[in-house]
């Protein structure tokens, strides 16, 4: 008895795992957009930033991008909880060939610059 309640019970967890949903864009990280220039002398330097999306239990391929589009989700809040709008020189340390086989965790990196509309 005691095995299939606790059988069930990870069969459960892992049902729910699959379900739930990556990093989700907040309001303000809607406002944060990736560029691909350096940002010019009008924009200020406030830091780096860091997003990250666990990959064990949901895979690579979630909606919207899977893992990686919830790193980038994550990123962008980071960025504009720094008072920041613009990321530039964005990177996925870590990522590798490996990682397309195995569902390890998604990172990204990037410099959040305040620049003005």
């Amino acid at each position: 008895m005691r095995i299939t309640v606790s059988a069930g019970m990870v069969a459960a967890a892992l049902l729910l795992a699959g379900c739930s949903t990556g990093n989700q864009l907040s309001s303000g990280g809607q406002n944060v957009r990736f560029v691909e220039d350096k940002p010019g002398a009008e924009c200020q330097l406030l830091g780096a930033a860091t997003g990250e999306q666990s990959n064990w239990l949901s895979g690579q391929h979630g909606e919207e991008g899977g893992s990686m589009r919830g790193a980038a989700n994550e990123l962008r809040n980071n960025a504009a909880a720094m008072g920041g709008n613009v990321l530039y020189g964005v990177s996925s340390p870590g990522q590798n060939l490996l990682s397309s086989f195995v569902p390890t965790a998604s990172k990204m990196v990037g410099q959040v610059y305040k620049c003005p509309n």
